[in-house]
């Protein structure tokens, strides 16, 4: 498979804070790529470097085989970058459908002039219905997100970085807050998207569900990348365990 994604030599710095240092790695066209380490790891940022909201000092970031290093975050989703964010800030005054279909409707509102003689929204609101129901969240689809479970929720901000159609999709800790049986099912959606095409990056700290569903991990730790690889042997290196256990139980 070819690279859909590279990361090549990122550094960051805040400050006098080193928070990512020389990290390279490839996400593969069609991949489900896991990106762990323990908190402070350097996870953040560097999802904040492949989006656009932070700038590395040094080192590039290659989508769809076109440098994106310096372009803004509103340019890379264009060119087929999706997010979805650890914390839902859905628009509140909307529907779940209305929140949908305004993300299905960038190509319009790319020119604002233009999109104000486009008042019909029919083929949004039809995509936008389509993305609920294969998130299993329709039966909320003229409700407003206020009234509903984080576990809505969650798949929201998943139907909404959906309707971008995005070539690369990045997930931000989307298991958190979630209980087992809602992570466990959350979980196989992704896994579903990704069987159907979709390469994904996932952030997450539950480490059970990323070793159930990622072909491939890649461990940050202060900064750095520690590991690589099939997840088995990944978390069974000793210098990954240490990172997560501590020196005196990874030895054990």
């Amino acid at each position: 498979m070819s690279a859909l994604l590279n990361v090549r030599g990122v550094t960051v710095h805040f400050g006098g804070v080193t928070a990512l240092e020389n990290v390279s790695f490839d996400v593969a066209s069609g991949e489900l790529l896991g990106l762990i380490g323990p908190n402070g790891a350097g996870k953040t940022t560097m999802m904040r470097v492949v989006t656009g909201v932070v700038a590395p000092d040094h080192g590039s970031v290659i989508l769809a085989e076109r440098d994106v290093t310096r372009l803004r975050v509103h340019t890379r989703v264009r060119l087929g970058l999706g997010h979805s964010h650890q914390l839902v800030r859905p628009f509140r005054s909307m529907t779940l459908l209305d929140n949908v279909a305004l993300a299905a409707g960038l190509a319009k509102t790319r020119a604002p002039l233009k999109a104000l003689a486009l008042t019909r929204r029919d083929h949004e609101r039809a995509k936008a219905r389509e993305l609920l129901k294969l998130l299993g969240i329709d039966d909320a689809a003229d409700s407003p997100p206020a009234t509903l479970p984080l576990g809505y929720l969650k798949r929201l901000e998943l139907a909404r970085a959906l309707a971008l159609n995005p070539k690369l999709l990045l997930l931000d800790e989307p298991l958190a807050g979630l209980n087992h049986m809602e992570a466990k099912r959350l979980a196989d959606t992704v896994v579903e998207l990704n069987q159907n095409g979709r390469t994904v990056v996932l952030i997450e700290h539950n480490l059970g569900e990323v070793m159930r569903i990622c072909s491939r991990l890649v461990v940050l730790d202060n900064g750095r990348k520690l590991g690589e690889g099939d997840p088995k042997e990944v978390m069974a290196d000793k210098e990954v365990r240490a990172a997560y256990l501590g020196a005196s139980d990874a030895a054990a």
